[in-house]
């Protein structure tokens, strides 16, 4: 919040709130808060005949959806802005293009949302994307439709320790494509925004291979990083640089939005998901390697076990064995290849590397094909499961100095710069959270440590305020057995010979906290009948 004061002063008096009517507007559009998801992201942005879908955007991510900006550039607001999430679903009039979808947004965050934005320009941290002399590295595309990529699956049966890495194959990709592409795809390299100041105009095609930054090291000669891989593969250049960017302050916002009109459920029903249109499946090969990805309608999986799958579809926490009941044992072991794809009217997620299934409709769709071809029967039912109370022992916790800071939570290190990981590597988890009250602590280890934590958490500590802090530990599979992380057990102190830290001993250590395992009803996957072959293709 003090580094956006300091910006304050390069923007414009004039709200853009306040400017000449927005032109655009929705027919009709449903608000709402979102409902919890163990991954939240935001997705969706599509139209899909005349409507507009938008699900598990934060306040930040409208601002900038609705401005064309990168979410960086959003600055000021309430501690809420980063944490709340909405979905919008809207009719659109005909004709409706995606740049007349963002005056839309603008339109309804100032009507439902009273929101007011001032704009200007400040010099910010900005990755550009750049041309190296001589010809590019890469193929002019001949095609004209929308550009896509699509990751590149292993190789089957490579040797014990060879080399891994990320790669995808692109078509038709405009260079203002790649960058918003290198910086969803490389989040791990490139924490602020891509641009393109390459001056190469069309469409192009090309592969790019890279090593995840947290495996560069460990590869040594054979790793490579995403700033060498594009100057290598592609011929062009990826410096970070400060550069002056479209800025956007926060004046004012409610978080509540106004009500939906009273007959929003009959003017904007929610459309079934249709089935998957072909569905292949089979038995996996004996040798063949773990392997998922999702291309444009369609979705590939080898040698996955059916209860990978069966989380996914039902949004369930793979580390969870109590929230599936009745459970065969062969769903853990039986490994299954699905190739399945949906017809031309499946409502499609629009990324910057093309258009994906919707995450929502996907779910409902794999759930449907795994009922029909393995003959399953289920239903959810409350059941008592594990779960913690997060109660106050000898509290360690620095109260948070500027209460207006957003409340969020980053992986990496805080304003000090230490990272344990450095010297520990067996540390790998480093969470650092700013403005967060013990409720909204407990709320998020089920997203940054949902290894241990599987449920809810509830606050007993009676502690008011809003604290800053970092957590050091290791994520569940470096624990080894009968540690105390691995089982769920908060009770244990104990010191892992391999130097791993459990979640429960970072929070008693680090936090002066302790999660207090409880039982608790929470809904619960029961299956009912359920065959281990499926049915004929």
């Amino acid at each position: 919040m003090r580094a956006a004061f300091a910006l304050f002063a390069l923007l414009s008096v004039s709200s853009l709130a306040q400017t000449a009517a927005v032109p655009k507007s929705f027919v009709i559009a449903d608000v709402h808060t979102s409902s919890f998801t163990s991954n939240p992201f935001m997705h969706g942005n599509s139209i899909q005949g005349d409507r507009y879908f938008l699900y598990q955007a934060t306040m930040v991510d409208l601002i900038a959806t609705a401005y064309g900006v990168d979410a960086v550039n959003v600055n000021g607001g309430p501690s809420w802005l980063e944490r709340d999430r909405y979905d919008i679903r809207a009719t659109v009039p005909p004709k409706t293009t995606q740049d007349d979808v963002k005056l839309m947004l603008r339109s309804l965050l100032a009507d439902r949302f009273h929101l007011v934005v001032k704009s200007g320009t400040a010099p910010m941290p900005t990755y550009i994307l750049s041309a190296i002399p001589g010809k590019p590295k890469m193929t002019e595309s001949e095609g004209n439709g929308e550009g896509s990529c699509a990751p590149v699956p292993p190789p089957q049966n490579a040797p014990p320790g060879a080399p891994s890495y990320n790669a995808v194959n692109c078509k038709g990709l405009t260079m203002a494509a790649l960058a918003d592409t290198l910086h969803n795809f490389a989040g791990d390299y490139l924490d602020q925004p891509v641009i393109d100041e390459t001056n190469l105009a069309g469409s192009w095609d090309f592969t790019l291979k890279w090593t995840r930054h947290g495996q560069l090291d460990k590869q040594g000669a054979d790793g490579i990083s995403i700033f060498a891989a594009v100057e290598k593969q592609l011929g062009l250049k990826l410096e970070l640089k400060t550069a002056p960017r479209p800025v956007f302050q926060v004046a004012s916002v409610d978080e509540t939005p106004t009500p939906n009109a009273a007959n929003i459920a009959e003017a904007l029903p929610e459309p079934p998901a249709s089935p998957f249109e072909v569905a292949v499946i089979k038995p996996s090969a004996p040798d063949e390697r773990g392997y998922g990805r999702i291309t444009g309608n369609q979705i590939e999986t080898r040698a996955i076990p059916l209860m990978f799958l069966m989380t996914f579809g039902w949004d369930l926490n793979p580390n969870n064995k109590e929230s599936i009941a009745n459970a065969p044992k062969w769903l853990d072991s039986a490994k299954f290849d699905f190739l399945a794809k949906a017809g031309d009217n499946v409502r499609v997620d629009k990324f910057s590397s093309g258009n994906l299934i919707n995450y929502e409709d996907l779910r409902s769709m794999l759930r449907a094909l795994i009922a029909e071809r393995f003959q399953m029967k289920w239903h959810m039912e409350d059941r008592p499961v594990t779960a913690y109370t997060l109660v106050a022992v000898k509290p360690r916790l620095k109260p948070t100095l500027d209460p207006t800071e957003r409340t969020r939570c980053k992986e990496g290190p805080g304003p000090d710069g230490k990272d344990p990981r450095t010297d520990s590597p067996v540390l790998n988890r480093l969470i650092t959270c700013q403005n967060m009250t013990i409720a909204q602590i407990g709320d998020e280890l089920q997203h940054v440590a949902n290894g241990y934590i599987y449920n809810p958490v509830v606050d007993g500590t009676g502690i008011k305020g809003s604290y800053d802090f970092t957590l050091s530990f290791s994520s569940a599979d470096k624990i080894l057995p009968n540690t105390g992380g691995g089982t769920g057990n908060s009770d244990s102190n104990s010191a892992d010979p391999n130097g791993a830290l459990s979640v429960f001993d970072a929070i008693s250590r680090q936090l002066g906290l302790k999660l207090e395992k409880t039982k608790r009803p929470y809904p619960v996957l029961v299956i009912d009948h359920m065959e281990e072959t499926p049915t004929a293709n």
